[in-house]
């Protein structure tokens, strides 16, 4: 039976996860809140009127910047308070106000001096997701291929360095790449509501899977060992929403 084993969200890009128990999916569009804000490295272009995708590397990011690991973040979705602890020192601001970013950008200015191109800025706009991709999709990570990159590597592989939304068991290895085009039915058999999503996407990984999502620590050379044993650096899948509804940890998944 294949099923979905956790669901998170990243409200804050290159911020930790949210674990959540159940989301409700709109047709079109991502995870609710999921990389509602971004932090900007630099002067990026980001046009608040014209809102469009931009590249990851515009942004702090697990990529680049591997001390962003070692906080601890919590966000909360009704304030837009969002608190920042690092060792001893704790920020928070509420990232509605001036004030509140202000506070949020003078923590990174410092935590991230080092790995800066310019002053950090808070950017947000309603409707607008921080995606690694152009397209409003949801990130799926199969639990038996991450499985699999732990016996090539020989080390535990922690789930949470995909970064992923819809986390899933019961799927073998690598099969969820082959459903590219195909559509999922997730749901519960005493219910009858059904969310449909249609993959759309393989996710090729990055240098963000190498750092330990607890420590820090670029400890791994997960693309590189993917490269080597199959070929390609992809682990997971990228589906759009096409019938909306809730999704919650236990929900089946169908093929159609």
């Amino acid at each position: 039976m294949t099923k979905i084993q956790g669901l998170y969200r990243y409200p804050i890009k290159g911020l930790g996860p949210e674990p959540l128990n159940r989301i409700a999916l709109t047709p079109g569009q991502t995870i609710p809140g999921d990389r509602l804000y971004a932090i900007e490295n630099g002067p990026s272009g980001f046009d608040p009127a014209a809102p469009a995708y931009l590249s990851k590397t515009h942004f702090l990011m697990l990529m680049k910047n591997e001390r962003l690991a070692r906080l601890r973040s919590s966000f909360d979705q009704d304030s837009h308070m969002l608190i920042i602890r690092g060792g001893k020192c704790e920020v928070r601001g509420n990232l509605r106000t001036a004030t509140g970013r202000a506070g949020i950008e003078r923590f990174f200015a410092d935590y991230c001096a080092g790995e800066l191109r310019g002053a950090p800025k808070i950017l947000h706009v309603d409707g607008h997701s921080f995606s690694d991709v152009a397209r409003k999709v949801v990130s799926i990570i199969n639990l038996s291929s991450v499985a699999a990159i732990e016996s090539m590597i020989g080390a535990p592989v922690h789930p949470l360095r995909f970064r992923g939304n819809v986390y899933v068991e019961g799927l073998s290895a690598w099969s969820e790449l082959e459903l590219v085009g195909k559509e999922l039915k997730v749901g519960r058999p005493s219910s009858d509501r059904t969310v449909r999503l249609k993959v759309v996407k393989r996710t090729v990984r990055c240098a963000a899977t190498n750092v330990d999502p607890d420590t820090g620590a670029r400890d791994l050379e997960v693309p590189k060992t993917l490269l080597r044993q199959l070929g390609h650096a992809d682990c997971g899948i990228y589906a759009e929403v096409v019938e909306g509804g809730e999704i919650a940890p236990g929900d089946q998944i169908e093929i159609l």
